[in-house]
């Protein structure tokens, strides 16, 4: 959701202040780094303060105010089930709610320390408390319940009031895994077999299991053989022990500087919910997420106890090409070249991976522990990996004798550090192209759940639909504004379109949408509105303002420099962008966007920019207005807006019984309402959706890039979104469209039905 847009790296005038910036820092370190505490937390403090007052685009006061909101973030980041600290703790701590400014200031690390040291103690208690909570049997018929509202709950007074905490917590998880296996067996018992077994609220239910509530269809510990209650009741315990092993094993492998962080970003985030501290492994996470790529040998790692294990190759990556390492092999050691290996069993996860990647050309081996028990070195040559599932991809459907696009954006993305390499603007106009090619006569661009990224894309992108004209405005802070054009005359595609949003439309999808619209070139459709992001972020790297350092990578830092405005002066700020036709969310109830988040920067508006607005729309008020009409009067959008509505109720709904027939009884009541939703997901427009002649081509020797466009080219037949979206540009052709109305009343009428 916060991803950067990175509008800086494109703009000389913020480039210049950047420098200015750093020249600044510069003589900073020489004036006040000589006399500062030489420790790297207290140097990072003293960087991250100045950095953001003087780059960020509306700093905050550093005052108390300021102080209270750090204390509060800080500790919620830390424990937010309230199942570590007491409240003795809380007491204790509460005397620094409005010290952490002059603490900041004053680069005083006794609270993060205090903070700190505290919760290393009360975790390796809470591992205590779950080991022996979960050796004994659990009674399934005491009348007693749990309430998962974590925020409303007070802070236990004391260790004996902690421990109940932790073992009705763990027994509502056990009691909701026990009633699944319960489930599942009398199911196997009735003949009934399920693929995807999953609790019918399982995404709806408040709260957070300690045990992660395990995946129990494809538990080795069920079998065919009917187990008693006892025997299962058993085999949950066990399960949950050892997923609380899993968790805690993680939460020891973070190091100090990782706690840390989310002491730094306490403190970033009262500036503004986009203002973030990237230690040294995010930053690299972050440049991949928004590049699409990196250097290494293209494979997904899991940590299973000491053990690293292999649970994906990525399509078209050196370690797939290889065909000699597979999914579940368990990598034992790991050798540069031809250098001496090293044993890496128990070692974290990130330093494996730090171990494993390098730079294109170098050879990394491999000793693993093959599926089938062999053992194996296995010699790979680093190369650049592209992940396949950030870039824009495209499908062609045809219905009715008219064929038509989609093209799925899942973010803006781009590669800073090479001008020609792949960018969203460069492949979208490819996938544009390519669907003229195939003769479609109408393009859905699908930006749902797209968080943002790239500035200088979304022009591009925009410009792709338009003549020419502004696209976006800029603001800095003390600076006037600044219009972005689509300079090219060119159009790309000048036929109908129709882009999709939902509430997880994020930034740049936003600039987008709202572009389109302000041009009225296409109709929006979605969400009641998008997230309402209107900020830029410019990612600074902290190591470049020291000149000399034994604290190695100090990361990097995301702020806040600009907020950006649609061509109508209006920010999309808080509001998002609306809908031109509004469609039922299942979602639409719950509070997940921007104006729901703490700090969130204000809506204001600037003067429109001069634009043009396109003249070949005259159908589209009939079509929005004969699209909200079938929404209004279609049997599905009915049900979803109802589901949406339940899904609110059951969001506020905190309190479980942790008797066995009490919470089996509820659970089956929830199972029951939630039948009367099945058809939302089973719903099938039976259309055939196909890739284009390149991409086919390259999945008959690729199976990976198979099952991924099979699997999106069903979902796409199961979307009732995209379905209107289509029957939209059915609405937009200049000719009328002939539809299939016999047959497409009995399909519905058969869906209904079912």
């Amino acid at each position: 959701m916060d991803t950067i847009i990175n509008f800086m790296k494109r703009n000389y005038k913020i480039l210049i202040a950047v420098v200015l910036l750093s020249v600044t820092l510069f003589a900073f370190k020489i004036n006040s780094f000589k006399s500062a505490d030489p420790e790297k937390d207290k140097m990072l403090l003293e960087l991250l303060t100045f950095v953001i007052e003087k780059g960020h685009y509306n700093p905050a006061k550093i005052d108390d105010t300021f102080s209270k909101g750090i204390y509060k973030d800080y500790l919620e980041g830390l424990d937010p089930s309230k199942r570590f600290f007491l409240q003795s703790d809380i007491d204790e701590f509460s005397k620094y709610e409005t010290l952490l400014d002059d603490q900041l200031l004053n680069k005083d690390l006794t609270f993060f320390n205090l903070t700190y040291n505290r919760l290393m103690k009360r975790m390796g208690e809470g591992k205590e408390y779950y080991k022996n909570i979960l050796s004994t049997r659990f009674n399934y018929s005491v009348d007693e319940t749990f309430n998962t509202d974590y925020e409303k709950a007070p802070y236990a007074k004391n260790a004996q009031e902690l421990k109940e905490r932790w073992r009705k917590q763990i027994k509502l998880s056990t009691l909701s895994s026990l009633t699944d296996r319960l489930k599942i067996q009398e199911n196997k018992e009735k003949g009934i077999v399920e693929n995807d077994v999953k609790k019918a609220d399982e995404e709806l239910k408040p709260g957070e299991f300690v045990s992660g509530l395990e995946k129990s269809q494809n538990d080795k510990s069920i079998d065919d053989k009917p187990k008693s209650l006892e025997e299962l009741e058993k085999i949950t315990r066990e399960s949950s022990l050892k997923s609380l092993d899993e968790y805690f094993g993680f939460m020891e492998e973070l190091t100090r500087d990782e706690w840390f962080s989310i002491y730094i970003n306490a403190i970033t985030a009262r500036f503004d919910p986009h203002t973030n501290y990237f230690p040294p492994e995010q930053k690299e996470s972050f440049d991949v997420s928004i590049s699409g790529k990196f250097e290494g040998i293209g494979a997904r790692l899991q940590k299973k106890n000491d053990f690293t294990e292999i649970t994906e190759l990525i399509s078209g990556g050196p370690a797939w090409r290889g065909k000699q390492l597979e999914s579940g092999d368990v990598i034992i050691k790991v050798a540069q070249g031809n250098k001496e290996p090293v044993d890496i069993v128990g070692m974290r996860l990130n330093d494996v991976v730090k171990k494993i990647k390098g730079a294109k050309g170098s050879e990394v081996r491999l000793t693993v522990k093959k599926v089938d028990g062999s053992i194996k070195t296995i010699s790979i040559i680093r190369d650049i990996v592209e992940i396949e599932e950030t870039y824009a991809k495209s499908s062609v459907v045809e219905r009715n004798g008219v064929k038509y696009g989609v093209i799925y954006l899942p973010k803006f993305y781009i590669d800073f550090e090479n001008k020609d390499g792949r960018d969203a603007g460069k492949d979208v106009a490819a996938e544009v192209e390519s669907l003229k090619k195939a003769g479609v006569n109408g393009i859905v661009l699908d930006v749902r759940d797209d968080g943002g990224g790239s500035l200088s894309t979304v022009v591009d992108i925009a410009g792709l639909f338009i003549e020419q004209g502004p696209i976006v405005q800029i603001k800095s802070a003390g600076r006037q504004k600044e219009v972005l054009f689509d300079k090219d005359k060119k159009i790309e595609w000048d036929g109908p379109l129709v882009i999709m949003v939902n509430s997880f439309s994020a930034s740049a999808s936003e600039i987008l949408a709202a572009a389109i619209q302000d041009y009225k070139r296409g109709i929006i459709i979605g969400s009641k509105q998008t997230y309402g992001k209107g900020t830029v972020q410019n990612v600074i790297d902290l190591n470049q303002f020291v000149r000399s350092s034994d604290k190695g990578d100090l990361g990097a830092l995301k702020t806040t420099t600009q907020k950006f405005y649609r061509i109508n002066g209006g920010s999309t700020q808080l509001e998002g962008v609306s809908s031109d036709v509004v469609m039922p969310d299942r979602y639409a109830y719950l509070k997940m966007g921007e104006r729901d988040v703490d700090n969130a920067m204000p809506w204001d508006k600037i003067d429109a920019a001069q634009y043009t607005i396109w003249t070949n729309n005259a159908k589209f008020n009939k079509a929005i207005a004969d699209s909200k009409n079938r929404i209004a009067q279609n049997h599905q959008f009915k049900l979803i807006e109802e589901n949406a509505k339940w899904i609110d109720q059951r969001s506020k709904e905190y309190d479980y019984s942790l008797k066995l027939e009490e919470f089996k009884k509820n659970q089956k009541a929830i199972e029951e309402t939630n039948k009367k939703y099945k058809s939302i997901v089973d719903y099938n427009y039976h259309l055939k959706f196909s890739s284009l002649p390149l991409e086919a081509e390259a999945m008959k020797t690729d199976a990976s890039l198979k099952e991924k466009r099979e699997r999106w080219h069903e979902s796409l037949t199961k979307d009732i979104y995209v379905e209107e979206a289509l029957n939209i540009l059915d609405d937009l052709q200049a000719k009328p469209v002939v539809k299939k109305s016999v047959s497409e009343a009995l399909k519905n009428k058969k869906l209904v039905k079912s």
